[in-house]
This record gives structure tokens, sequence and C-alpha cells, in this order.
């Protein structure tokens, strides 16, 4: 027994003296490298390989490089899938053009590669690869706003001075369709709310839409004369300069609202027979394959959505598809309409979870496709000819993501992806084949080929990069925090590569925290911030609470007019679990986020002072009162609705609560989350005479970028380094 127990020691000793000979054969990671020089994971893991979609049934394009061009970007191939042979299909060094422009850089293109757009020089370009024309299609000094290609390409329609415009490259003619535009009417152009909120950022503000003949366009007009007028002071040069955004806060009137049709070839526009002053939202056009038009109208509760058919010659509409629910209903982002004319798919979580139904085109139900606990998260790709439809969805765990099918008659449902993660499939348009692209927590990004009935043809490209061997990483792990009342949430977190459970760790929990926006996926984490921070001792640790989206729609309705309840109780959850690890400075538990997790931030150490020690509140809403009406209001309802929700949901009502040390950043002139919401809370922590800390970062609107960026990012980690290690951060050490 003596033998065998120092022979126990022994080993033990030889481990541990090997495991830190191991880790001292890595490289640690330097602040600079992390936070500075642009040595992220993204670029140490770029895809050399990256697949532009389908050709055809039997052909996908890459972006790839020329072994014996390494010099020349923008190369498109068309590879077999079949056989892996590639030719070049776009070859952007062929193409000369004036001295400041390149079809690599074009603001949009052609699906088939032949048209380019530029807007450059205050002015639009456009060129056409067949006939080898470069043309400059407007000269005056109004600034062409969101332009968009015809689907044709023959056709350009933009904003100027808030009238929409097209033009006709094949008639050399500029034709302006409406005529009213002015500071706040707005056509084809969005509302700020609109397009925060309802349209989405990545409109970039636009709000008019093509038909597929390239002969209409439908827009929206707004009038944001009702809508109050929140100042943004600019405190540039002597003195400063104050900007006018038309913003509604919780329970202020909206814009006016109009759904237009033009004809691009006699200018007329039809206007649909909605009352333009109405408080109700209409938006999400649907032009179907054959030029025929919806759109989707939603009241200002938001807890009832109609689809509507649309006449193109009347504008008279008529109801589709009508859906209440009651807590909030959501916009039809993915809407189908079938080529057949059969009727329309529709993805809607009217159950509690998002699944798959099929109606006819009168609205009347053919066949609920899915069923379930579990939520469809997108349509890949409608199969008319051999009635199927291909989805992404989380079956088993909601952390992941895979590619299914079943047949229109709810029959045949089957998950063709195996491996376990997150993948996001491209399926070839008569479903031979499919792109896989996914990664797991230990597997970088990779691109494989497969046939339909899932067997392996081949990798297309891998991220996986030896130079992340040579650094000592930190160990990402996936795993589920049980709640009293029997939930698992979601969670992950980086542990120091020396791990040692006899030490005592900081934690830092990263979070956002907003109404179905989970972070937690079985994916490989890009950026090196984690890593860094285990480097130094310092465990980081996510995780989504019961409303993120991982229990479905029934589980974010839990959030439904208490916006703040339920985030918190999982968080505390989440801090309860922790302090049970022996590992763990229960001292030192910090909390981080920004927007919706700048919110949590400050509510943490605020209203849950007692389990949130320290923490940075970036650009974050401190009460409900002061953000905009169409996001508060959705889970909120307006405050005269809903008094007591708005009063126990404020950061500033728990001021008197806090105890710790927290960060506060915003920049001056945010444009989403004002200003205002984080002036408010300093008010109130300096009539308690609460010790705090305040960034301010001028003239950067929601987040910080350039130039500032490096500036926020060390004054995190130097705010962690302080309070969490006991040491200033020194960047050129570090």
């Amino acid at each position: 027994m003596k033998y065998l127990k120092l022979s126990l020691i022994f080993l033990l000793s030889i481990t541990f003296i090997f495991q830190n000979d191991f880790f001292a054969q890595k490289k640690k990671l330097t602040y600079k490298q992390v936070y500075e020089s642009g040595m992220s994971m993204r670029a140490m893991m770029a895809m050399f390989n990256r697949t532009q979609g389908w050709l055809d049934e039997n052909n996908y394009l890459e972006s790839k490089s020329d072994p014996a061009r390494p010099n020349v970007r923008g190369l498109i191939f068309k590879t077999n899938a079949e056989t892996g042979q590639s030719e070049i299909y776009f070859d952007p060094s062929t193409i000369q053009l004036p001295e400041g422009f390149s079809v690599d850089r074009a603001n949009q293109k052609s699906k088939d590669n032949n048209y380019f757009l530029f807007n450059q020089k205050n002015n639009l370009y456009y060129f056409d690869r067949l006939e080898n024309k470069f043309l400059q299609l407007t000269n005056d000094d109004a600034e062409e706003k969101v332009p968009q290609l015809s689907p044709d390409g023959k056709k350009v329609a933009y904003v100027k001075n808030n009238n929409l415009y097209v033009y006709d490259v094949e008639k050399e003619k500029e034709t302006q369709l409406t005529n009213d535009g002015t500071n706040l009417i707005y056509n084809g152009w969005a509302s700020w709310v609109y397009m925060e909120e309802i349209l989405g950022r990545s409109t970039a503000y636009s709000a008019f839409w093509w038909s597929p003949n390239s002969q209409m366009i439908c827009f929206l007009r707004f009038d944001d004369s009702p809508v109050p007028d929140f100042p943004i002071y600019h405190a540039d040069g002597q003195h400063g300069e104050l900007e006018h955004q038309r913003y509604p806060k919780a329970g202020d009137p909206n814009p006016y609202v109009k759904f237009g049709i033009a004809d691009v070839n006699s200018g007329k526009i039809v206007w649909a027979d909605f009352d333009e002053k109405a408080d109700h939202y209409v938006a999400w056009p649907t032009w179907t394959k054959d030029n025929k038009l919806t759109v989707q109208w939603m009241n200002r509760a938001q807890d009832n959505i109609i689809i509507y058919n649309v006449d193109l010659t009347t504008g008279k509409k008529s109801q589709l598809y009508s859906e209440t629910q009651k807590t909030w209903v959501e916009w039809f982002e993915d809407l189908y309409f079938f080529e057949n004319k059969s009727g329309f798919l529709l993805r809607s979580n009217v159950d509690g979870f998002a699944h798959l139904y099929y109606y006819d085109m009168n609205g009347k139900l053919i066949k609920r496709l899915t069923q379930g606990e579990w939520e469809v998260t997108s349509i890949n790709l409608v199969d008319e000819q051999n009635k199927k439809v291909y989805f992404t969805a989380w079956k088993d765990k909601s952390t992941e993501r895979h590619l299914f099918v079943v047949g229109l008659d709810g029959k045949g449902l089957k998950q063709l992806t195996s491996i376990e993660g997150t993948h996001n499939c491209s399926v070839s348009p008569k479903g031979k084949y499919f792109i896989d692209t996914y990664s797991n927590i230990s597997t970088p990004t990779k691109s494989d080929l497969y046939k339909i009935d899932g067997k392996f043809v081949r990798n297309i490209s891998d991220t996986k990069n030896s130079q992340l061997d040579e650094y000592q990483l930190a160990k990402y792990e996936l795993f589920y925090i049980p709640t009293e009342d029997g939930l698992n949430l979601p969670a992950t977190w980086y542990l120091p590569a020396d791990f040692d459970p006899s030490k005592k760790y900081p934690v830092i929990i990263s979070i956002y925290g907003g109404p179905n926006s989970g972070t937690v996926r079985n994916s490989y984490p890009f950026g090196l911030s984690g890593h860094y921070l285990a480097q130094n001792g310092i465990i980081t640790l996510a995780v989504d609470h019961r409303g993120s989206g991982h229990f479905g729609k029934k589980g974010v309705d839990l959030m439904h007019r208490n916006l703040g309840k339920w985030e918190m109780h999982d968080y505390t959850e989440a801090v309860k679990w922790l302090k049970k690890k022996s590992f763990i400075d229960t001292t030192k538990i910090g909390i981080t986020g920004g927007s919706y997790g700048g919110y949590v931030t400050a509510l943490a150490l605020t209203q849950c002072a007692d389990y949130f020690t320290h923490g940075i509140a970036e650009f974050g809403v401190m009460d409900w009162h002061l953000y905009d009406n169409v996001y508060t209001e959705r889970y909120m309802d307006t405050p005269n609705e809903n008094p007591e929700g708005y009063k126990v949901s404020s950061v500033l009502n728990y001021v008197d609560k806090y105890k710790g040390k927290m960060l506060i950043t915003h920049g001056t002139i945010d444009d989403n989350v004002h200003m205002q919401n984080s002036i408010q809370l300093i008010y109130e922590l300096q009539k308690l005479n609460k010790d705090f800390e305040m960034m301010l970062y001028p003239n950067q609107r929601h987040g910080i970028g350039m130039p500032q960026a490096q500036h926020a990012n060390r004054e995190r980690v130097k705010f962690w380094f302080k309070y969490f290690l006991g040491k200033e951060l020194d960047v050129n050490k570090d």
C-alpha cells in the first residue's frame, strides 16, 4: 500500500512536470497580437476556397486562387460536382476599366457576372461585360443612394433627394418616379425605425423591390412628420452641431406609411388601399415568380399579422393569411410561393415552435409539414418537381443546426447532415447534391460536398491552420447549467490551458441576452480574446437564458411584458452554479455586454448586486421608455398598457443596490441606443454618491468602431486586469 502510494505520487509528479514542459514549449498570445495586429482566427483560418453557390445541377462556383497567377484577385471557377474538375468561369483580370474602378469591387453585380454597378464619386457607373461597355449613368451633385440593378441587369433603381428614380441603360434615360420627397417624406428610403426594427440593417435603408420581370418596382413611402425629433449633439469645431433624428420612443407616434407600385416604363404609380394615417405597420412585400404581389400588415400591438394580395392595377388588397398570438407575432421573412400556383410555404411559430406549413392560394391549410418541440430556422430549397423541402433546423440539440428534408405531404422527414455542430448548407437546384459548410467546438470551419443521400464526395475547403498549434490556446467547452426549476441552460467557457482545479479563477460572463438572441452554439470559436484572457487566468463564460431561443418561441414568450426578469433569473442561476465550483473566485464574478447586453450588465450590477461584482456596460438601454417603440412595444406593450412592467424592468429603479465596480461606455452620437440612457444612469449613480467608471467615444454610433476601437479594447482589458488580476495592463509586455 505504501509502495503504491509512492508510485502514484511519482507518476503525478512526472505528469505535472511533463504538462508544464508541454505548455512551456507553446507560444503565448500577446495583447498586440490579439487586439492590435489583426491576427485573429478569422485571418489565420481564412477559407482559401469559397463557394459562390450553384451554377446548375452539376456545377458549383467557387472563388479561389490560381497557383499560376497568385496575384490575380476575384477569380471564380466552375467546378463539376461529380469529377471535381475546375475551369475559370470569370476572370476579372481580363476586364480593363477606367482608373479607380475594378469589377471585384463593384457595389453590385448580376448573378451571371455580366453587369456591374458602381456608386463612386457621388455618381453611378455601369459596366456591361457582354458589350464591353462602361457608362457613367448620373452626373449631378445629388447623392444616389441604395442603387439596385434590375433582375435583367438592364436598369438601375435608386433614391435621390428622397425620391425614387430608375435609369434605363439601353435607352440611356433617367426617370423620376416620385416627386414629393422632402426632409421628412421618403420614397423607397426607410424611416429609421423601419430600417432598424422591421426591414433590417442589411437593407441600408432601402425600401423598394424590383419585380422579377424588371418592369415594376414596389416601394414604401414614409412621412416622418408625426415622429418626435430627438437631438443628437456633435461636439466638433467651435460651436458644435445638432443632428435631428426622427425617433419614436415607446408610446410615441409612428411614421405614416404608404405602399406603392410603380410601372418603370410609364412612370404610373398605383397605391395599395391602406389607410396612410392608420396606426399600423406595412412591410415585407413578396413578388411571386409570375409577377404577382403580396405585402404584410401588422397592427400597432404587434399581435396580429396579415398577408395581403395586392392588385397591381387598382391597388386593392385582399386577405390571404392572418395570424394572431397572445404575445407578439413576427414578420414572415422567407415566404415561398410555388411556381405551379398551388399555394405558398410559410414558416410560423404560432404553436410555440417555428415550423413549416403549406397553404393554398385561398389561405387554406393543405398540410402541416413539420411539428414538435424543435424549430425550423430557415428554408434552403423548395424542389417543386420532386415535392420536397430542404430546410435548416435544430431538433435534438438547440445548440446545433442541421439540414433536413421533408415531403410536401409531410412525410419522409430526414436529417441529412450527421456530424455534430452548426451546418450551413447549399442544396443544388434539383436536390442532387449539397455543399455543407460546418464547424463544431473542436473542428474549425470546413466545406464538404455530399450527394443528397449523404454520401461524401470531397472536401472543398478547410480552415484548420497549423499556426494555431503553436499557441497555448484555452480549453473551449460546451456544457449545460441546470436551473432550480429543471431547465438546462446551454453554456460555453474558455478554461486556461494549464487549468488547475486547486486554484481560484475569476469569471467574466459575456452576454447579449435579448429575446431570441442566443449566442451559445456548437461551433468553432472565432476571435482570440477568450484565449488571451484564459491565458492570463480569467475564465470567460457564455450562457443563454430560457428566452434566448433554445426553448422555442414558447420560451421567448416568457419575456412578454417583463424584459429583464427571466434574463436575470437565469444568469443568477448560472452564478449560483459557478459558486459551487471550488476553483471559482466568488469575489470576482464579472459580466459584460453591449446594447441589450449593456442593459443586462447594468441590471446585474444593480438589481442583482449580491451575485455580480464587476461589469462593463456598453451602450445599453437603461430604461425602456428611452428605446424605440417597435422593438420595445413588441415585448413590453406601450407604457400606458404596462406601467408596472416598465418600472420593474428599469435599471434606474435599482441604482441604490449597486455596490460593485462598473465601467459604462457609450458613443456620443449613438442613434440607436441614445447616450441619454447612460447619462441618466450616471446621474442616478452620482446622486447616491456611487463609485463607477465612464468612457465616452466622440462621434461613435452604436458600437465603437475605428479609429477608437483599439482604445475601447484596451480599456476593457485594463478593467479586467486591474480588478481581477490586481495589475496594470502593459500592452508591450502582456
